[in-house]
């Protein structure tokens, strides 16, 4: 994504539509416009005036997409704090964490001394603390498409990157003008009715009024017009029948809705359910107005109109290479290597290409052993294309590929994969003279698996990729083994990351994806007939491996080793308002006012340690290799009375859902019961932490703030 943002090649422009999009920026927060430069006076929503004087240097931001603005236009170093909603924009991973965005910890907050706070609505707390403190308070609230432009712009002028911001509308205007192009020939009576699946115990959708609908227009859908406007609305059966919607979307956890009602009367009786036309995202372009809507909007569209997109007469510009970045490679039979940006199908394409000094055998995992090979590659294709290569298969993506980028399958051996190459990660070993390079592209999320457990179900080549080429001769059995070498530290890497399975997360690590490939090249020089473990060459491919997969899951899908407990919860599908429920516990109280004050709790190390502990016992639980829980529920019990500040009698279950495994019911009872008791003799939770229901939470955090 960030080379197709960095080498977008769309040079046709119809000028009418874009001054169009431009003249709607209804302003939600208005600006000076005649200050081009700070200071700037803005005046928020509640007719509040607010002068800038010079630029903020320590910004706490509660509001994903702003954050994901500030990282896009190069203000990332004044955020000193950020959400666990925000973790996945680049350079997010190492910002210190305040809480949720629907409870964030206004004491984390203060620790920071913010000079400036970025929040929504919803904040009154934050607010309220903060109002005479000095701090700058900027409100953000997305409620269209034009307001997300208007919020952009006014980040770029607050942080004086103005032409960052204006790049990056200019970029959203391009891609949401280029499938409007693309998708002018369909008729209106063969337009699709589209709509956006949201909800758990009731089958939900963004209103009428939202954003959400905007983007399915944008991308030519139909979208319904239920009447009934806000952030998300309930759908009645009979309004799902009418609609009778060909085209169905959600993200993350929107899937259990389609598990739980797609088998029923009704609401199983229409098109795009019969014709599994259903598709996922991640959340973080579906539900955000921000800087990645007119990615978002193309891959939407190339998702409904599988078949104009693959209409070569639809095509907006040839296809062609339009950029080459060098890559250094230390090694003597290369003659070159670099990745090449091109169009095809009017989407922006990546692939690297090594060419040989001479003619080499190489070994893949996709292709087998071949010989007489002078170039080898890995190739990305944009999301926008993968159900056109799903249609045309791996040959007919091959052939489409090598067409354009000048290769001939004769003597060319590549890997293909939906992770995106200027996310490649180039990792050298060495000892004394023998030299082992990786080249890795990774991505994690979506199709992870542990093999033995999860399922089989199709093929597609290629999500982490690795091509070994080394400074010495290997032979047939050198290169064969290499893979086993490769892949057992492929997997070594993802079991230390703890990357959970995408099909069973709460019980398994990934051992891979499903979809990997390696190609190990012959090499030249002293010849090698071995690369097992036990051998030096077995070595340094193993550690260059290792660390080729880690860092290229970082780059890819932002996972890191040091990623805070919120995101290792999420990835396990668990979250803190939905840990007990929507039902009296037997505690006797309302559940929901715990949430905050566990997430308060867990921004704590020590409390935060003692969670991720659970995971890693957890693990070992499944395993069978624990078989007691004795020991473990001791210290739970240890950790409730820490919190509880006294001894307690009698442990609580407040953990009500069926989800958690025996030993992280002990773990989050114990946070549960220690709240529950500590307030019994200080102030009352449901004073020190806003309550807020998993309905409502259910709804706001499927809106643009949470994303």
């Amino acid at each position: 994504m960030d080379g197709h943002d960095r080498f977008a090649g769309i040079k046709i422009m119809n000028k009418n539509i874009l001054n169009i999009l431009s003249g709607i920026l209804i302003c939600w927060i208005c600006f000076s416009t005649a200050a081009f430069s700070l200071p700037v006076k803005i005046t928020d929503v509640y007719g509040k005036p607010v002068m800038i004087q010079k630029t903020p240097v320590r910004v706490v931001c509660l509001v994903p997409s702003a954050t994901e603005t500030l990282f896009r236009i190069g203000a990332g170093n004044a955020i000193a704090g950020i959400t666990y909603h925000d973790i996945y924009s680049s350079g997010a991973s190492q910002k210190p964490i305040v809480g949720g965005f629907f409870e964030p910890s206004v004491s984390a907050i203060e620790n920071i001394k913010p000079d400036m706070i970025i929040l929504s609505d919803i904040h009154t707390e934050v607010k309220e603390k903060f109002s005479q403190s000095g701090c700058l308070l900027v409100d953000i609230k997305t409620t269209s498409l034009s307001d997300s432009f208007t919020d952009i712009t006014l980040l770029g002028k607050i942080f004086n990157k103005e032409t960052q911001a204006k790049e990056i509308i200019t970029q959203i205007q391009q891609e949401i003008e280029l499938v409007s192009r693309k998708i002018a020939t369909i008729p209106k009576e063969k337009r699709k009715r589209v709509i956006r699946l949201m909800g758990r115990d009731k089958v939900m959708t963004p209103g009428t009024d939202s954003f959400q609908n905007e983007m399915i227009r944008a991308a030519g859908g139909i979208s319904h017009d239920f009447n009934k406007k806000g952030d998300i609305i309930e759908v009645t059966k009979e309004e799902w029948r009418q609609f009778n919607p060909q085209v169905i979307y959600g993200c993350g956890g929107d899937k259990e809705t389609a598990e739980s009602f797609f088998s029923k009367p009704g609401w199983k009786d229409v098109e795009a359910v019969k014709n599994q036309n259903i598709y996922y995202f991640p959340c973080d372009l579906t539900c955000r107005a921000a800087t990645h809507t007119g990615y978002f909007v193309s891959w939407l569209a190339a998702n409904i109109y599988e078949d104009a997109f693959l209409n070569k007469a639809a095509l907006i510009e040839k296809d062609k290479i339009f950029a080459s970045r060098d890559i250094q490679i230390d090694l003597d039979y290369l003659k070159d290597a670099r990745i090449l940006y091109s169009r095809i199908f009017d989407f922006t394409h990546k692939t690297l290409v090594i060419d040989f000094q001479k003619p080499l055998s190489v070994v893949s995992t996709l292709e087998g052993e071949r010989t007489n090979i002078q170039t080898v590659g890995n190739h990305f294709s944009p999301p926008q294309y993968w159900a056109m290569a799903h249609n045309n298969g791996l040959d007919g993506l091959r052939n489409q590929i090598y067409a354009v980028i000048g290769q001939d399958e004769k003597n060319s051996s590549f890997l293909f994969t939906g992770a995106d190459m200027d996310n490649l990660s180039i990792k050298q070993e060495t000892f004394k003279e023998m030299q082992v390079h990786a080249l890795v592209t990774a991505g994690v999320q979506g199709n992870a698996m542990r093999m033995s457990k999860d399922e089989g179900l199709y093929y597609e080549p290629g999500t982490i990729n690795t091509i070994i080429m080394t400074n010495m001769k290997l032979t047939s059995s050198a290169m064969t083994r290499a893979i086993i070498t490769a892949t057992e530290a492929k997997t070594a890497a993802l079991s230390d990351m703890d990357i959970r399975s995408s099909y069973c997360s709460g019980d398994y690590q990934a051992t891979g994806t499903g979809t990997d490939n390696v190609l190990v090249v012959e090499g030249s020089g002293v010849q090698l007939d071995s690369a097992g473990g036990h051998t030096k060459l077995g070595e340094l491919i193993a550690r260059a491996v290792y660390k080729g997969v880690q860092e290229a899951v970082g780059k890819q899908n932002r996972l890191t080793t040091s990623r805070n407990i919120f995101q290792r919860l999420e990835e396990r599908d668990i979250t803190v308002s939905g840990l007990i429920g929507t039902e009296k516990c037997d505690c006797g109280r309302d559940p929901n006012i715990f949430s905050g004050a566990v997430e308060a709790l867990l921004l704590d190390p020590q409390y935060a340690g003692f969670i991720e502990s659970a995971l890693s016992v957890n693990d070992d639980y499944n395993k069978g290799l624990i078989k007691d829980l004795t020991s473990f529920g001791a210290w739970g019990q240890h950790i409730a009375e820490q919190i509880a500040g006294k001894k307690i009698y009698k442990m609580k279950n407040i953990v009500v859902t069926d989800t958690l495994s025996p030993v992280l019911k002990i773990a989050f009872n114990s946070l549960l019961n220690g709240i529950y008791y500590q307030e019994q003799t200080e102030e009352p939770i449901s004073k020190r932490f806003k309550s807020i229901t998993p309905a409502k939470a259910d709804v706001q955090k499927r809106t643009e703030n949470t994303g």
